[in-house]
């Protein structure tokens, strides 16, 4: 399964090999775990690649209900799903972004922003819709005090646990993937830092259990990225279209409110009236005074980063905005010559007689008659 058109052969496992081949070869692992169901021996050991672990029957009312929880034979799996990302990130790439930049002419610089953006899109389009699907059929949008009534929110259901592994399976095959794309090493330590930042809020948010919270501000988050994005992407297709980025910026600071706000009422005060509040680790529960501190001082250090960087960017804009708006300007206010240029013989004029430049009347040449 080639994914790319290649027109030079490299040496067996070299580097260059690895980076041109590495979809290829995560398709074949994916491929042998496939292979695996097929045989009653390994069948076992694909199903804990494939499928969420920790499976536990829950009795309710009507029945029974299957739900998870986590450990760490969730590290396979996240790692099977590392490898299937990858797959899907080269088809992306090849298919759809490649293509789209071909047609754009972009500089080098833009044409990696632009992959960027074109691959973030595709992810957070897709994750936005699964994540308001979930957190709909869950009924955690109707009933807000779901958020942390009964914590802690050890069993999961299927769809809320596959999410989460997903979720961390993306942004951990983003980490190589900085390596494979070839990133500008200018643009590798942004990069690391919102990547780190989204592991450190999905991983917290699931070992911590807190999955309910985390699901609601992470479809705030992700929804306010995939505006940014989308107008990076049509920035780049025409120069004139910044409309979108006047509005994301709105988008962007009520965003920051909103998650500020909903983080606080839920952990400062929604955990801070349960009656549990008992360090206990073997049964999940981690609601004491300080756990709370803590996860409210990382969530509300990480929206100030991000609105000190969204401050200082929009400042740096509007500077180089009215740089060019005073440069334009000084170039209309220089006089320009008149359109019509006069002709006029060699000398000067005086009296409307056309004098030579020594100050004599030019006279004209009598010519000899033959």
């Amino acid at each position: 399964m080639a994914f790319r058109r290649r027109t030079k052969s490299y040496p067996l496992f070299s580097q260059e090999f690895v980076i041109h081949n590495h979809a290829d070869i995560g398709f074949c692992l994916v491929l042998c775990v496939l292979i695996g169901l097929m045989f009653e021996v390994t069948a076992k050991t694909a199903f804990l690649f494939i499928l969420p672990q920790y499976n536990v029957s829950v009795p309710t009312a009507d029945s029974e209900t299957v739900h998870y929880h986590y450990g760490p034979k969730d590290l396979v799996t996240i790692l099977f799903y590392i490898f299937i990302t990858v797959v899907l990130h080269a088809l992306v790439q090849e298919y759809i972004v490649d293509r789209l930049s071909r047609r754009l002419h972009l500089s080098k610089v833009k044409h990696s922003k632009f992959n960027e953006s074109g691959q973030l899109v595709v992810f957070y389009l897709s994750s936005v819709i699964w994540c308001f699907y979930v957190v709909v059929t869950e009924g955690y949008l109707t009933n807000p005090r779901s958020l942390w009534e009964d914590y802690p929110h050890v069993y999961l259901p299927f769809q809320v646990k596959f999410f989460y592994l997903c979720q961390l399976a993306y942004w951990l095959h983003a980490l190589p993937e900085l390596y494979f794309q070839k990133v500008r090493k200018e643009e590798v330590p942004r990069q690391l830092q919102y990547i780190c930042l989204y592991l450190v809020h999905i991983a917290g948010a699931y070992i911590l259990n807190l999955s309910r919270l985390g699901l609601i501000l992470l479809l705030l988050q992700y929804s306010t990225d995939l505006f940014f994005h989308t107008a990076r992407l049509f920035y780049f297709a025409d120069e004139n279209n910044e409309k979108l980025f006047s509005a994301w910026a709105v988008v962007f600071g009520v965003t920051r409110l909103f998650i500020l706000t909903l983080a606080v009422l839920a952990i400062g005060f929604g955990l801070a009236r349960m009656e549990n509040q008992a360090f206990d680790p073997e049964k999940g529960n981690f609601n004491t005074l300080l756990f709370r501190l803590c996860v409210l001082l990382l969530v509300c250090a990480a929206q100030a980063w991000l609105m000190w960087r969204f401050i200082h960017s929009q400042l740096r804009h509007w500077r180089e905005y009215w740089n060019e708006q005073s440069a334009k300007q000084r170039i209309q206010a220089v006089p320009r010559p008149s359109a019509r240029l006069i002709k006029r013989e060699s000398g000067y004029h005086e009296n409307g007689v056309v004098k030579a430049e020594n100050g004599t009347s030019p006279r004209t040449k009598k010519l000899k008659s033959p």
